[in-house]
């Protein structure tokens, strides 16, 4: 027995060396491959690699160990020479909104309340680690205000819609671009028309929807292809147009395409992230939405999400439509309105305009015992971030109430002046303005270090990852951008404010994918997210994959961050065909972390099996 123990033990060394060289062989085979590819790899789940050096971490929270996600910043870190490339059927990936997960999960979801539609994240585990690749022939977006009409096919390879939608002027298929007339469903003669008449019906001055500034933010539900909200633009007016990733697919990534604020979500079983009384109106042209479904909850939503006086525009049927099941329809929805204590403002043609009450008289007076009812005292219709909606009005606060209104400035100089509900968050008048003066200058240093490599017309769909009260995005009202302004969901809740503001964003958790298509940002500015990411152990090489997918080929990233973040970003630049367009130190002002720095990278233009030049 003794002797074959020792024969077993003398053995173990040569097994264990051979172990070890095969996998610093695999090891290298993964990482050699030319231009990104490597060939079925591309399909493999999970950030293999980040969480081998220990640099990420599969949960969300914390994982009890001190280490940075960055790693150590020595010089003889890993360097990671490339990632592979997806597959060609992931070109328009949206891992939150993947139906394919949902099959392949064989989640239970219900169908009637469009669960389906709603964000379902994948695992760690099942998280592709590749780049995105572009659809092949795809060309730099044609520039603002051009592409509200027209853009290139090869980018968004699907014209079904021109097809389905022919007789509504929806899309036109015209040679290499696809051409917007500016149609709709309700809307033939085009968006510029419908919206005047809107107008027209409200009484507003010269029939102009922004009602002398009155009127600033709307959301557009069941949206198209967003050429109400891109013709709302020219009257100063700016619209959250929502639609899912549904049967008419690609409706988003048309309006982002074209340079119109947009966001992929749907009216299903969760709060949309926005928080309350964000918007002056809300606009449905035949959504297709069946607004009295579970006592009216879908409806409810847009409620708490209106400001006091605020309206809903909708043009269906059964404003209008004579036959029986449009007439019940319409029956029942007056009944559910007049409930909720709203009341016609108009009614012509084929729309009818609803507006909210100012104050909470009219919730007061309802007899006893109403549906549908008040939410309860402790609901915080602001907690947004994986909500379940409920089917209760949200009363206004006691001030607004004794206010009636929401006491907010016309446009603009409401972008610069304090709004009543920063005292929801303890947040004084001059803390406001100081922060809207620093952000200006910050945003004047980040123009003059891009101004070598932009022209005037080189940027336009911003995101702003973290904005706090949106004073980046207030900064840049000269130009001709609009700005995606994200809050975190597991922070103050500054998003009212943004809105407040005459702003539009939506709350995010960064662990996960954000709800829009690949290649839809300009410019996506990352101030100390990812310091934020290494506080809460989540994946910083997920975070710059995410970054990828959504920014455009040939845009930019400003990272304002910790030195040690940059140092760590610097090590994936070749990975991701990316290129560092300058280095400075930030400010040196008190609201800066210690050691901060400015760090601008671009995005290559390129293509599987080959690069091609920004330019």
């Amino acid at each position: 027995m003794r002797g074959r123990n020792d024969g077993a033990q003398s053995k173990r060394p040569i097994v264990l060396l051979c172990v070890m060289v095969v996998c610093l062989c695999l090891l290298f085979l993964y990482f050699s491959g030319s231009n990104g590819q490597a060939g079925s790899a591309a399909l493999e789940y999970g950030t293999k690699f980040s969480r081998s050096l220990g640099w990420g971490s599969d949960g969300d929270g914390d994982d009890g160990s001190e280490e940075s996600i960055f790693g150590t910043g020595d010089a003889d870190d890993v360097k990671l020479k490339s990632f592979p490339v997806c597959d060609d059927r992931h070109s328009e990936l949206i891992p939150c909104l993947d139906r394919n997960l949902i099959y392949q999960m064989r989640m239970k979801l219900d169908l009637n309340l469009m669960e389906h539609y709603e964000r379902h994240c994948p695992p760690p585990e099942r998280r592709l680690n590749c780049l995105i690749p572009p659809p092949h022939g795809y060309k730099v977006p044609v520039k603002w205000p051009k592409s509200r009409d027209i853009v290139w096919k090869a980018n968004i390879p699907h014209t079904h819609l021109a097809h389905e939608k022919s007789d509504q002027n929806w899309m036109i298929e015209a040679g290499e671009k696809i051409k917007f007339p500016g149609g709709g469903t309700h809307f033939h003669h085009g968006a510029d028309k419908y919206i005047a008449n809107i107008a027209n019906m409200l009484n507003f001055k010269d029939n102009n929807i922004n009602n002398e500034g009155m009127l600033r933010t709307v959301l557009d539900v069941g949206c198209g292809v967003a050429s109400f909200g891109g013709y709302l633009l020219s009257s100063n007016v700016i619209a959250m147009s929502l639609a899912p990733n549904d049967v008419h697919q690609n409706q988003i990534q048309f309006a982002l395409e074209r340079g119109i604020p947009a966001y992929l979500g749907v009216l299903g079983t969760k709060r949309l992230p926005y928080p309350s009384r964000s918007f002056e109106l809300a606009h449905c042209s035949r959504c297709r939405i069946d607004w009295l479904q579970r006592d009216g909850i879908l409806l409810l939503e847009l409620d708490r999400l209106l400001r006091p006086g605020g309206y809903f525009a909708y043009s269906s049927p059964e404003a209008y439509a004579q036959d029986e099941e449009d007439r019940r329809i319409w029956k029942e929805m007056s009944s559910l309105v007049e409930r909720m204590c709203w009341k016609i403002a108009e009614k012509r043609n084929q729309t009818v305009i609803w507006v909210k009450p100012l104050n909470n008289d009219c919730y007061r007076s309802r007899p006893p015992g109403t549906n549908p009812p008040l939410c309860k005292r402790g609901d915080d219709p602001d907690s947004v971030w994986g909500v379940q909606m409920e089917a209760c009005i949200t009363p206004y606060p006691e001030q607004m109430h004794r206010d009636g209104g929401t006491g907010l400035a016309p446009w603009p100089a409401r972008l610069t002046t304090p709004p009543h509900r920063l005292a929801d968050l303890y947040v004084t008048a001059d803390t406001f303005e100081k922060d809207t003066e620093l952000w200006q200058q910050r945003v004047d240093k980040y123009w003059s270090l891009l101004r070598p490599k932009i022209k005037p017309d080189t940027i336009r769909n911003i995101m702003d990852m973290k904005a706090n009260f949106g004073s980046f995005a207030a900064a840049l009202k000269e130009k001709d951008v609009w700005v995606m302004n994200v809050v975190p969901h597991d922070g103050p809740s500054t998003l009212k404010i943004i809105y407040d503001r005459g702003l539009i964003g939506s709350t995010h958790d960064w662990c996960e994918a954000f709800s829009t298509y690949p290649r839809t940002y300009d410019l996506l500015h990352a101030w100390t997210v990812f310091s934020d990411l290494d506080k809460r152990g989540c994946s910083a090489e997920d975070l710059l994959l995410e970054m990828d997918r959504i920014l455009r080929p040939t845009g930019f990233i400003i990272v304002r961050d910790k030195g040690t973040a940059i140092e760590f970003i610097k090590k994936y630049l070749n990975a991701l065909h990316w290129e560092a367009v300058t280095v400075v130190d930030a400010d040196s002002s008190p609201e800066s972390e210690e050691n901060e720095m400015i760090f601008i990278i671009r995005k290559k233009l390129w293509q599987p099996g080959g690069s091609q030049d920004p330019k």
